[in-house]
């Protein structure tokens, strides 16, 4: 008899589409999002890289996303329309991503 308790196990990675290109791209989750689109080639607009600048907010079409830390610089407002900073958010599940400012990297 299985214990309906137990929380399913974490995903080994997690598929992100950056729209409205279509690059597609694995993340892991301990890895934050700007980090996985980097390894892959695909470059988002940032600075900081900690959650403070907010240059490279972009908006969730769909999934989800945690942060590892308390402040990550985007209001409950902006959360609750979708808003979140790649540099510091981790998936938690499969994302499409709304950036058109997005670009691959030269080789």
């Amino acid at each position: 008899m299985a214990n309906s308790c137990i929380p399913p196990a974490p995903a080994s990675s997690y598929q992100v589409r950056i729209e409205p290109d279509g690059w597609v791209f694995v993340a892991a989750p301990n890895q934050s999002v700007l980090q996985a689109a980097l390894a892959a080639g695909v470059e988002l607009d940032s600075s900081c890289r900690n959650g403070t600048c907010r240059a490279c907010l972009c908006r969730l079409l769909e999934g989800t996303v945690s942060y590892p830390i308390d402040w990550p610089g985007v209001s409950a407002e902006e959360r609750a329309d979708g808003w979140f900073l790649p540099c510091v958010a981790q998936a938690r599940s499969d994302l499409v991503v709304d950036q058109p400012m997005a670009w691959q990297a030269k080789p």
